[in-house]
């Protein structure tokens, strides 16, 4: 049925003055402020021998806020270079691929040094966590598909052909995005649970924290930091290396034959009810700690196993190890006292950053665009800096549901607000469309942005 309204509207193409997405513009003015831009331009200096025309730390920054906007692909960098009243002269598509063909891998860390340091000026503002009420990193690998030949993808372990990356986020149940904090391009035949990848990961998260909520191994007043991650990180080796670094850990743990004869020696009265996030008993479900049970000799001292039986879902699949008509899981910590019940449900709680993965792959990570390795490492981080952004800006400019809502739905509610760009005695304004539902959260998002207390 043909929408009458729209058949009457009459259409011309004679507007001034107007800009769309005039909420992508709170993004940018977020890497002028964290000091990306100008951090990433002093980075990259060294690689030109004269003053190029677009500084290179810009064209990086203007392609993080393309990725934040939804943008899985150079050419979209079109949508800010096409507003160039809002957002001035962007650089061309072939510029921004000369950039990232320079970032090698020492510039690379120098770029990681540069989003460590606008983390710590945004969470100084008021964009991070509290620190004294603990830390929670969450680690995991995904999947990226590859749909033509590019350097370094291969088959995966799941019979698909692609990269295998793997992604450490902070846990910040308050906003929905996920604060990312390292990334680590892997090929697509990369293991699940290799350990030196873990360590490596490991190493780039902490290092991108502020430095005042990084631990300090042997410190008892060190911030307190917490790694987890599913199976594939319970190896020796990791546990170690968390340990070494200060950090304590709860990592899933494989459920073996050994595993399986030491839960069903478990009596029926060691068993105790297991818990909601919420706190209420979650019905058909259970919690047992086995660690005298098992030979941990060779895991830090202070680990301990908790395992969790419960009736299957209908239609869920049970496994081998599986027994008795449960299914069971089990993790290993290093966190002292506390209740079993509330232990596994923190542990539990690791399955969210499946939430932050799927929002990253809405935010650059659902596609490498390059065909170089050096050029598609670069894209990762840009694609972790844009979720950064994001977050930052939720956290810092927003309250009440924008603060929560995932990354499509700020895009539409907050990035897509048309606007009309006046000039008065030499004074921009942009003037937001008074009709959008969200047009005066956008507007004093902009006044929290200016006034927020930035460091010196």
């Amino acid at each position: 049925m043909k929408n009458s309204r729209s058949s009457q509207i009459k259409v011309s193409a004679d507007g001034a003055g107007l800009v769309s997405r005039a909420g992508v513009a709170l993004l940018r003015e977020l890497t002028v402020e964290t000091g990306l831009g100008a951090g990433w331009t002093t980075a990259m200096m060294d690689t030109y021998r004269g003053l190029p025309i677009h500084q290179p730390g810009r064209v990086l920054a203007d392609l993080a806020v393309m990725i934040a906007d939804g943008g899985d692909a150079l050419a979209h960098l079109a949508t800010l270079r096409d507003q160039d009243k809002l957002f001035g002269p962007v650089a061309s598509d072939a510029t921004a691929w000369r950039v990232l063909d320079r970032v090698d891998d020492g510039h690379l860390t120098r770029l990681r040094q540069v989003r460590a340091a606008a983390r710590e000026r945004a969470w100084a503002a008021g964009a991070g966590p509290d620190p004294a009420v603990g830390l929670v990193i969450d680690i995991d690998a995904t999947i990226t598909i590859a749909h033509s030949e590019k350097e370094n993808a291969a088959k995966t372990w799941k019979k698909t052909f692609g990269f295998h990356p793997l992604l450490a986020y902070l846990d910040r149940p308050d906003v929905s995005g996920g604060e990312s904090l390292a990334g680590l391009l892997r090929p697509g035949k990369a293991g699940s649970n290799t350990a030196a990848d873990h360590i490596e990961i490991l190493t780039l998260a902490l290092a991108a924290l502020p430095t005042s909520a990084r631990p300090r191994p042997g410190d008892p007043d060190s911030p307190r930091v917490q790694i987890r991650t599913d199976a594939a990180g319970a190896t020796h080796a990791f546990a170690a290396a968390v340990r070494a670094s200060g950090c304590g850990f709860s990592l899933g743990f494989p459920i073996d034959a050994d595993i399986q004869d030491a839960v069903l020696a478990v009596p029926d009265t060691a068993w105790s009810a297991a818990s909601n996030i919420d706190g209420d008993p979650r019905d058909g479900a259970w919690v047992a700690e086995i660690t005298g049970m098992l030979d941990l000799s060779k895991w830090p001292d202070g680990s301990r196993v908790t395992v969790r039986r419960e009736r299957p879902h209908p239609g869920a699949q049970l496994r081998f190890t599986d027994a008795d008509g449960h299914r069971f899981t089990a993790f290993i910590t290093d966190t002292t006292g506390g209740q079993l019940a509330d232990l596994e449900v923190h542990h539990r709680s690791h399955a969210r950053v499946e939430d932050r993965i799927r929002c990253g792959k809405d935010t650059g990570l659902r596609n490498f665009p390059c065909r170089g390795y050096a050029e598609n490492k670069a894209w990762l981080e840009l694609s972790l800096t844009a979720a950064d952004l994001l977050t930052w800006a939720q956290a810092l400019c927003f309250t009440g549901n924008l603060t929560r809502c995932e990354p499509a739905t700020f895009r539409y509610r907050i990035c897509a607000i048309a606007a009309k760009l006046t000039r008065t005695a030499r004074v921009h304004t942009l003037h937001l469309d008074r009709d959008w539902p969200w047009c005066h959260q956008l507007a004093t998002a902009f006044t929290r942005l200016r006034t927020a207390p930035w460091p010196t």
